[in-house]
C-alpha cells in the first residue's frame, strides 16, 4: 500500500487480491453459526495466499521464493476443501460459485507455473 515493490507487478499478486475479495464476499453468505470456524478459516487462508505471494517475491533465493509460493498454493487447496464441506452441508446452494472458482483456478495455475 505504501511501498512500491516488485511483487505488486506480478500477475499472480493481482489475481490473488481478487481471489481474497471473492472469498470474503462468499464467506458473508455462510451461516452466522460458522463465524468462528469456517468463515474465519476461509478468510485466513485466502489472506494467506496473498500475503505469502508478497513475502515470497521478496526472498532472494529461488528455493525460498518457491517455498512461499507452495504455502500459498496449499492455502488455495485448503479453501477448496473447506468449500467442499460447505457444499456438503448445503451452505452454498443459492450461491453462484463461478466467479470464485475462476479466480481460484487462475491463482492455482499461476502459482504452479511459478513453482
Amino acid at each position: 500500500m505504501f511501498l512500491t515493490l516488485n511483487h505488486q507487478k506480478l500477475e499472480v499478486f493481482s489475481a490473488s487480491k481478487e481471489f481474497v475479495f471473492e472469498c470474503y464476499r462468499l464467506s458473508k453468505s455462510l451461516p452466522d453459526s460458522e463465524k468462528f470456524s469456517m468463515i474465519s478459516q476461509i478468510r485466513r487462508a485466502a489472506l494467506s495466499v496473498h500475503l505469502n505471494i508478497a513475502e515470497g517475491a521478496s526472498r532472494r533465493s529461488e528455493q525460498e521464493r518457491k517455498r512461499y509460493y507452495e504455502i500459498a498454493r496449499g492455502s488455495i487447496i485448503e479453501i477448496d476443501a473447506a468449500l467442499d464441506i460447505a457444499n456438503g452441508l448445503s451452505y452454498l446452494k443459492k450461491i453462484n460459485l463461478n466467479p470464485l472458482g475462476e479466480k481460484m483456478i487462475r491463482c492455482f495455475k499461476l502459482l504452479c507455473g511459478m513453482i
